[in-house]
């Protein structure tokens, strides 16, 4: 499923509400640093010469939306930025949210600027600052060691590790949403569960660690590309959130 607009929706979103989408990765394929088993965008398509939107044609297309959306009586409980793969690629992030920060002030200031990121490129400054502008910053960490975390989002950088992950989101302080898809199933002849008592025990530590302001964790919900995955049940997945929970984090299950 890929998103064929810069803005288009709004849509009802189960975790954010109210959401008016922004897409600044390519409209035709996606375009990301990891290759998650499970995500809907489908897999990573080798693009010599990727052709992202310009900052001023997301601007443009954003004014455009919000304009009518006021027009209509429509308010927005939030502008998310994630679509066709990884948004902090853009080379304009920074200033991309600069200017939704200031169209949002202009159009629908009771809405939140949000940005769910894989957390890759956070050892860019200009991410880190862009995302230091916005209300949402949701960052994931879908498991807690470094064979799980690779068999499940196959990253670009087969180097990456979990520590560096940790290590860079500690940039903000606890200050953000961490974001955890739980699942079970298999890719590639390799076994993957991020529920096992190992897996999870890993993953509280980690949490343990950053300390963030809440925790967001999910199941799959629409096809993916790795059709050999298990949507975690409901009960389950409160079972995972209740020993965060009981130490007084703020802890929202989608499943």
């Amino acid at each position: 499923m890929l998103f064929k607009e810069i803005a288009y929706g709004p849509i009802h979103s189960r975790r954010l509400g109210t959401s008016l989408g922004m897409e600044i990765m390519p409209l035709e394929h996606k375009l990301c640093t990891f290759d998650c088993v499970y995500c809907e965008c489908g897999w990573n398509e080798a693009v010599h010469q990727p052709i992202l939107p310009t900052r001023e044609e997301i601007r443009e297309a954003l004014e455009k939306k919000l304009t009518a959306l006021q027009g209509e009586g429509i308010s927005l409980d939030v502008i998310t930025f994630s679509g066709n793969g990884e948004p902090t690629l853009h080379p304009e992030f920074l200033g991309i949210i600069e200017d939704t920060c200031a169209l949002r002030d202009r159009y629908c200031p009771q809405a939140k600027v949000s940005v769910l990121s894989n957390s890759t490129q956070l050892g860019r400054t200009d991410v880190v600052k862009a995302l230091r502008l916005c209300d949402n910053r949701i960052l994931k960490l879908d498991a807690g060691t470094d064979t799980m975390m690779r068999r499940i989002d196959q990253p670009v950088n087969d180097k990456l590790t979990v520590a560096t992950i940790i290590s860079r989101l500690k940039q903000f302080d606890g200050d953000f949403t961490l974001q955890t898809c739980f699942l079970r199933g298999e890719h590639d002849g390799a076994r993957i569960d991020n529920t096992t008592a190992e897996e999870l025990q890993a993953w509280y530590r980690a949490v343990d660690e950053l300390k963030p302001r809440q925790v967001m964790i999910y199941v799959i919900d629409r096809q993916t590309p790795e059709e050999h995955l298990e949507k975690i049940p409901r009960e389950e997945m409160e079972r995972i959130a209740a020993p965060l929970r009981e130490k007084g984090m703020e802890v929202i299950v989608s499943a």
